[in-house]
């Protein structure tokens, strides 16, 4: 499909920082990555609840609920997790105009594609936190079978490129946080990331 070239962009009349003034938020991406089951989602909404209740504007964009809708046609394949990402990125940018702490929860197995939307929005409001855990770990929790799937296909010689099994997770080299949720409780991991928020000048009195 090619790009269409009769399109500008429109700036608005409202500035960034009178939108963070109501949003008390100097809003950065907060990109959690990490294998499937190692609790992005659940650190993910957890962060946002005591952001909001704080009166920090915060929103969490989901894995799942994404490709419920705004990416419902990608698959898995590699291309599809780079444009999925992709997508992701530029959604989160909108979000960081609009004055909002986008928290975002997904895999995003590659690392250039997570280091693109770094350069998208600049290294000042990309926050990479490696939610690590053992895949043993994550294969213990395995909330949706997944990875029970995963391994019946391999054994069976069909491949579904599973990150971690059959599709390659790269885990992020120098991430701004690193949390082992295998030995990290909710409560202490979600205390940490509001803590670093709080000392990179991210939440607004």
């Amino acid at each position: 499909m090619a790009e269409a070239t009769n399109i500008v962009w429109h700036a608005g009349q409202v500035m960034v920082e009178e939108r963070q003034g109501i949003s008390r938020v100097r809003p950065a991406i907060v990109w959690l990555t990490g294998l499937s089951g190692s609790g992005k989602s659940t650190l993910a909404m957890a962060l946002e609840k005591p952001l909001v209740e704080r009166g920090h504007l915060a929103f969490v964009l989901d894995g799942d609920n994404v490709r419920h809708g705004l990416n419902k046609n990608l698959g898995f394949s590699d291309a599809d997790r780079r444009e999925n990402i992709r997508r992701v990125g530029e959604v989160a940018k909108l979000f960081l105009s609009a004055g909002v702490m986008p928290i975002t929860s997904f895999i995003s197995p590659f690392r250039a594609d997570r280091e693109s939307v770094r350069a998208l929005v600049g290294p000042r409001e990309f926050i990479e936190i490696f939610v690590d855990a053992p895949i043993e770990v994550c294969e213990q929790r395995d909330p949706k079978g997944l990875y029970k799937k995963a391994r019946a296909a391999l054994a069976a010689g069909k491949g579904l490129q599973f990150t971690g099994i059959d599709s390659p997770y790269e885990p992020p080299r120098k991430p701004e946080i690193h949390l082992r949720t295998d030995l990290m409780a909710v409560e202490q991991c979600v205390k940490t990331v509001l803590a670093y928020l709080k000392d990179r000048g991210c939440l607004l009195a």
